[in-house]
């Protein structure tokens, strides 16, 4: 008897634990109802300002939650912490526009809004703002406080092979059709020569007038200077990323993985041929990446500002 009451409480203990971890879409609506306008106001002139911004910020989401849960701590900016660290040193960019939408929340509802909900929403509002489609954002996270350095090796990068993309979003129950939308993201933004480099001079899966035009701005030393992702429509968030991969125009090695004689080829395909295929697809895995591993209920903090955890 003790032992099934023992039982029972480890099974209510884990759905109490369940249900605390529920994100809800409504969780501001009371305690700070201008949060959502507030945030979408500073992304929405942040990317009229600059195009590129929108993508920044959907990159700085995605390697937010694909280290250590989408829990803020890649804005914390410990000189030994994330921002540090290979995959972001040198290419995450725009902390700025966090900082200033942050303190503009602030300013209305002090403390209650977390940098990892607005990194959240910020990521959709620069979607949403480059032209591409909206979700529901369910928030609730709170902020770490904590960097994990050591854990940005689960980042994808842009050498893997179709197997190892695979891996790194299985890892985080992401399967391969999540994987191949959320790769659409690659659809705005840019990449540094040292990114492509070994893809427009060594990999044979590559349109040769495309792989010459992009060696004029890109020797094989390697380097900073950028290409855009998607030559076709650079700042406007379409399917054009996928029609790229069908002529073998994708920038990054990792790229023209996707459509290579693989598993994958057929949900590139769809996605070239089908525009809401791609973004029914994204906006699914958009929200089941931002449900990664959040802190909430009374574990971690609302930082005050974003780049530094609170003085105890």
């Amino acid at each position: 008897m003790a032992a099934s009451a023992s039982c029972l409480l480890v099974v209510l203990a884990a759905l109490a634990s369940a249900a605390s971890a529920q994100l809800s879409s409504t969780f501001y609506d009371t305690s700070c109802p201008n949060a959502l306008s507030t945030i979408k106001s500073g992304v929405d002139a942040a990317v009229m300002q600059e195009a590129r911004t929108g993508a920044s910020l959907l990159r700085m989401h995605f390697h937010d939650c694909f280290v250590h849960g989408c829990d803020a701590s890649v804005l914390l900016n410990d000189t030994s912490g994330e921002q540090s660290s290979p995959p972001n040193k040198g290419s995450l960019r725009r902390f700025d526009v966090i900082d200033n939408i942050k303190a503009q929340v602030e300013a209305v509802c002090p403390g209650v809004v977390s940098c990892a909900d607005i990194l959240a929403v910020a990521a959709r509002d620069s979607v949403v703002a480059l032209g591409g489609p909206s979700w529901t954002v369910l928030l609730g996270r709170r902020d770490s406080t904590a960097s994990f350095p050591n854990e940005t090796t689960d980042l994808p990068a842009p050498t893997n092979s179709l197997q190892q993309l695979l891996s790194a979003f299985s890892n985080k129950n992401l399967d391969a059709t999540d994987m191949v939308a959320l790769s659409g993201a690659h659809t705005i933004g840019q990449a540094q020569c040292s990114n492509f480099k070994d893809h427009i001079y060594n990999d044979t899966n590559i349109n040769a007038a495309f792989a010459t035009s992009l060696q004029a701005n890109c020797p094989m030393s390697g380097g900073t200077n950028l290409a855009p992702l998607d030559t076709m429509t650079p700042t406007t968030f379409d399917n054009d990323y996928y029609t790229n991969l069908l002529s073998q125009k994708g920038l990054l090695h990792s790229d023209q993985e996707l459509f290579n004689n693989g598993s994958t080829d057929s949900t590139v395909s769809n996605f070239a041929s089908s525009t809401s295929a791609f973004t029914s697809a994204f906006t699914s895995a958009m929200v089941k990446m931002g449900n990664l591993s959040p802190l909430t209920g009374t574990n971690g903090e609302i930082r005050l500002a974003c780049g530094i955890v609170n003085s105890s």
